[in-house]
């Protein structure tokens, strides 16, 4: 059931008055030291988790299996609600359903299912959509397939934005309103750019809206708000910079700087703080009849 309470904790965030900005997670320590700083949500990406997982850019390697995987590992090690990025969900509508089905039990407290075809198809210069059909096919799977009601399920549309040749923003409104009527939990946009695209969307819809992008003149909470916007993303630059630290230690050393000199190192208080150390001493202690050195 501890799965459950951190969906719950999810819905109660699309139910809230207020706009979250979640915290981008792709592993254990990352998730430990998002849920200590107090963010109330993380978010899985899948860019970033092709690059954790295989070093390899955004374009549709990672598997289903790899990326639960992933979550899973993430689920043991910290109680934050964590929202997946599901892509395409891995494949036609019952895929889908199976993606779901594996994310539910990974230990995922919502997932997107978005409606770009992928991988990119061959000779395609720019990402393209499936039809609204068959994304409306996929959203019907992926509900289909969650065996806790608590799983939110977002419907997300390549429209608008996010490379998706083509779209007009009658299309966006147009999925928008379909995958709602299909019953999703709450819908999900990355293209959205001004403040008139948000407002229209608002008014042509009822569910909660989520945003991948709120630079410029969407960077207001209040407006977001204003607009049901419970959710907004803010990238993965918490592995950006994790990426930055490890290759200028890596190559510190690499020039003969010693270890002791190394600056930007946690503190040992930290480290043993993130691995919970104190709670693997007790049960040690309780368990194996160590005491603490």
């Amino acid at each position: 059931m501890a799965f459950q309470k951190r969906r719950e904790a999810l819905r109660a965030i699309l139910k809230g008055n207020a706009c979250i900005r979640p915290g981008s997670v792709y592993d254990a320590t990352s998730i430990r030291i998002a849920e200590d700083l107090g963010f109330e949500l993380g978010m899985f990406g899948g860019s970033v988790a092709s690059l954790v997982v295989l070093g390899d850019p955004d374009i549709t390697l990672i598997t289903l299996t790899e990326l639960c995987e992933q979550m899973r590992r993430m689920s043991r090690a910290a109680e934050l609600p964590v929202v997946v990025d599901a892509d395409h969900g891995y494949g036609n509508a019952l895929n889908v359903r199976r993606t779901v089905q594996e994310l539910e039990a990974a230990g995922a407290a919502g997932l997107s299912i978005e409606d770009t075809l992928l991988p990119q198809a061959f000779g395609a210069s720019e990402p393209q959509l499936i039809s609204l059909e068959e994304g409306v096919g996929k959203m019907k799977a992926a509900l289909d397939g969650r065996s806790d009601p608590a799983l939110v399920i977002f419907g997300r549309t390549g429209t608008r934005g996010g490379g998706a040749k083509a779209s007009s923003f009658a299309e966006c409104i147009a999925r928008a309103k379909a995958y709602e009527a299909v019953g999703v939990d709450a819908l999900f946009f990355t293209g959205l750019t001004t403040r008139e695209e948000v407002q229209a969307i608002a008014a042509a819809t009822t569910l909660p809206l989520v945003l991948g992008n709120t630079q410029g003149e969407l960077d207001d909470a209040a407006f977001l708000v204003s607009q049901r916007v419970k959710i907004a993303l803010q990238g993965h630059t918490p592995f950006a910079a994790a990426t930055q630290a490890v290759y200028e230690t890596l190559k510190a050393l690499r020039e003969g700087t010693k270890p002791r000199d190394l600056k930007g190192l946690p503190s040992a208080q930290l480290t043993a703080r993130l691995m919970r150390d104190a709670e693997a001493r007790a049960r040690a202690g309780e368990f194996l009849g160590l005491g603490n050195p």
